[in-house]
């Protein structure tokens, strides 16, 4: 499946959520959502690839010194840097793995010199990776699993060129026996979410604002809970949190609690976490508890130091990481050091989880405890970015994912009615028109169908053209985060 670029369009569109939504340092209330079109011709075919992603303030560098202003200008300027290297690596015919390849080491190598964070720089490399295989799914005429799972490997990925450990793992051996049919949302519950009537006096946009609610509209069974690492504030919202899903849920509940990067040191969330966890009130919680995301902030998290404390806890929770997941070396580097696993995003490249995952299958088999890849997401929403994520996680048999995107967004409300009624007659399964007209997901008894997503190029069977928003440079002159 040779392939070559001629040329790469990058148009933006506002959004804002329907409240805010708070995480570690950053509460998000507004952000550009980009779309990457890439003209490929593949053999005597002109076919557009097209991925988008949401670039949400504070989540690639946790910087608190900086405005969201300059932050966002670090992600355009990685998100061009990776589109000239993708369009220059491509300008003959080439096969997917090699011209990846270029992609990654040069962007590495450019971020090296301009000391942009690794984990940022990838989410350049993981736009343009994503939206050329969307163009070669729909060659293809099949989804990203069916492709992925061909023994004829068309993508000629060779993990072992990524880690010598998996040079007799084929990619087809790491991706699922079939797609996930289902997945379970995993809600996220914010720093700043409201969890019942008593908070607040809600939004009456048509769609469940607190946690009770979206529990009973939706059925939800899987939690991701945000802590903020000040052991009073979070024992009494984790108390009211535990009491509202288990007046709702019972006992038929999991959860993960997200570290939001918090501590400096192993000790101190060693402490925090057992404070917590003797509490009487929380034990529905923690007898329920699937893994601790991230507890540790990224510039130790992988420190030598973690070693010691990490490995000799032996009864603690599981961790993994996440935002320290920046380059192929950061998962090899967490399991020596004790964790256990990592998350998949769509946003720290495809080809890296499909590694990872790889990587996790090898090591299993000495490992004493299972070893975990989960599914995260940036507030994703369809209909592309979301729907490509939930793609490459059912291709990894992924049973349960953080999405978030619904809850913070009124659906597809910010896309015009075209768009939404394209999304509706393609993925009829996954959205439903609500009684105020806009397209909204479809969560039964806490799962998504994925059906259509399994079976359509890339996971998304929506014919969207982004031209008809901004391009980059439009947004940007007339005046970017100012006019939202």
């Amino acid at each position: 499946m040779k392939f070559r670029i001629e040329q790469i369009t990058l148009n933006v569109l506002p959004m804002r959520t329907r409240f805010p939504f708070r995480y570690g340092i950053a509460s998000m209330g507004a952000l550009p959502h980009l779309f990457v079109s890439v003209d490929l011709v593949i053999g005597d075919q002109a076919i557009r690839g097209i991925a988008s992603e949401g670039l949400p303030p504070k989540w690639f560098t946790k910087d608190p010194d900086t405005l969201f202003e300059q932050d966002l200008a670090e992600m355009l300027a990685v998100i061009q840097n990776a589109s000239r290297i993708a369009r220059h690596a491509a300008t003959q015919d080439t096969d997917y793995f090699p011209w990846w390849q270029n992609l990654y080491q040069e962007q590495a190598q450019w971020a090296s010199v301009k000391e942009c964070p690794h984990l940022l720089a990838n989410l350049g490399v993981s736009l343009m990776e994503r939206a050329v295989l969307h163009g070669l799914c729909s060659a293809a005429g099949c989804g990203i699993h069916a492709l992925l799972a061909r023994a004829d490997n068309p993508l000629r990925i060779d993990l072992g060129s990524l880690h010598p450990e998996l040079k007799d793992i084929a990619v087809s051996d790491v991706v699922a026996a079939s797609p996930t049919p289902h997945t379970f949302v995993r809600h996220t519950v914010g720093l700043g979410d409201p969890l019942d009537a008593n908070d607040g006096e809600g939004i009456n946009d048509g769609l469940p604002y607190t946690l009770d609610e979206s529990i009973r509209n939706y059925g939800l069974r899987y939690f991701k809970i945000k802590v903020s690492g000040d052991p009073k504030a979070d024992l009494l919202r984790l108390r009211k949190i535990t009491d509202v899903i288990s007046r709702n849920c019972g006992q038929d509940f999991h959860a993960t609690l997200d570290g939001n990067e918090n501590f400096q040191a192993m000790d101190s969330f060693r402490q925090f976490y057992e404070e917590l966890s003797s509490d009487k009130n929380l034990a529905p919680l923690f007898v329920r508890l699937l893994m601790i995301e991230q507890p540790l902030h990224r510039s130790v998290a992988l420190a030598d130091e973690v070693a010691a404390p990490l490995q000799s806890w032996a009864d603690g929770p599981g961790m993994i990481i996440d935002e320290s997941d920046a380059t192929l070396q950061s998962l090899p580097r967490a399991l020596d050091l004790g964790y256990i696993g990592t998350s998949h995003k769509n946003c720290k490249g495809i080809i890296k989880s499909l590694a990872n995952a790889a990587l996790l299958k090898a090591r299993q088999a000495t490992s004493t405890r299972p070893l975990i890849l989960s599914a995260e997401d940036l507030a994703s929403v369809g209909p592309i970015s979301m729907l490509q994520d939930l793609a490459v996680g059912a291709a990894l048999g992924i049973t349960h994912v953080e999405r978030n995107g619904h809850h913070y967004f009124r659906g597809l409300a910010a896309f015009p009615q075209e768009v939404q009624d394209q999304a509706l007659r393609t993925h009829p399964d996954l959205y439903h028109r609500h009684p105020e007209g806009f397209a909204t997901l479809t969560i039964t008894n806490g799962q998504l169908d994925l059906t259509t997503i399994n079976t359509t190029p890339m996971g998304s069977g929506t014919p969207l053209d982004p031209s008809q928003f901004s391009t980059l440079k439009e947004w940007i002159y007339a005046g970017g985060l100012s006019q939202q």
